[in-house]
């Protein structure tokens, strides 16, 4: 494929969806920038990838930091509400981000949000997807909003500190029955999907499923079988669950979990009755990947709030 004589640039390439977008891009012949909350933090890219920080609160700078960008690849996003850090933030920094788009004329957004994402939802997270993804909407530009259900990959906090308190803990707890659905989709088919929306300037909405789905419970199992863990699995209310959050979290300075995090959870809502949109098996990943999951900690806090 011939390179664009534009710029692609893609907000997180130094995190997780976008690291795995980037690396699409650059292996296809493209022009790549990133905007970072990290501009400092040392580039999994060498120097392929020049970066600018958000600048969320500067709009000349956030324009100035688009100029020349034919596609924006959004991957912006918080994991959790914390200090002042919330979900309306997020959500007007995402305005933001579009407003800097629309000046300097970006021809095309492709949008990361979330399945189920909904104004009407009950949960937050939700709602604010819902709000973010307007924003794209109304902002005049072609876009796609691609809607995964929960990612996997070798960076994915959630199945890798799952797979850590799994290695750790004498017992890990299951909030609830354990019955309610999980869909995991390996995040580099989303970054496949993302870029060839991208290349085709294809204005598109899809929810992306992977093509397996497990009970929490069997998904649980299926990690501590591969990894080898000793753990006892223990179905606990949510109260408890968050009480022993706290003690782990203590230890390894971070939010391991919320409550608001356990209701989606215990919700189904990371799974989707769509078609799958991911081509990657969990299982045969996990068993690719067994030795290594789990093995260090990921910290939110250190990643994004430190």
């Amino acid at each position: 494929m011939a390179a664009d004589t534009g710029l692609n640039v893609v907000t997180g390439a130094y995190s997780f969806t976008g690291r795995y977008i980037a690396r699409r891009l650059l292996a296809d012949g493209f022009k790549v920038k990133t905007l970072t909350g990290h501009p400092v933090t040392e580039s999994p890219f060498s120097n392929d990838i020049p970066a600018a920080p958000f600048n969320f609160d500067d709009p000349a700078a956030l324009a100035a930091s688009l100029e020349g960008a034919e596609v924006l690849y959004n991957t912006y996003w918080i994991r959790l509400e914390y200090g002042e850090m919330t979900f309306a933030q997020a959500v007007a920094n995402t305005r933001s981000l579009v407003r800097a788009a629309r000046e300097v004329s970006v021809r095309h957004i492709v949008h990361l949000s979330a399945a189920n994402a909904s104004p009407d939802s009950p949960h937050p997270y939700f709602q604010a997807k819902a709000q973010a993804e307007q924003a794209v909407l109304e902002s005049g530009i072609p876009c796609a909003i691609l809607r995964p259900t929960i990612l996997f990959g070798r960076e994915a906090p959630f199945f890798n500190n799952l797979a850590w308190m799994l290695r750790k803990l004498p017992f890990f707890a299951l909030p609830g029955d354990g019955s309610y659905p999980l869909q995991p989709v390996y995040v580099d088919d989303i970054a496949e999907l993302a870029v060839r929306a991208g290349h085709r300037r294809q204005s598109v909405e899809l929810v992306a499923g992977g093509p397996e789905t497990f009970s929490f419970e069997q998904m649980v199992r299926l990690v501590a079988r591969r990894i080898g863990s000793r753990s006892r699995l223990v179905h606990m209310p949510p109260t408890r669950i968050l009480r022993l959050g706290g003690l782990v979290g203590g230890l390894v300075e971070d939010v391991p979990v919320t409550r608001r995090e356990i209701d989606v959870l215990v919700s189904g809502l990371l799974a989707t009755d769509a078609p799958a949109a991911g081509h990657t098996l969990f299982t045969v990943w996990l068993e690719q990947n067994a030795d290594t999951l789990g093995i260090c900690y990921q910290s939110e806090l250190a990643r994004h709030y430190r």
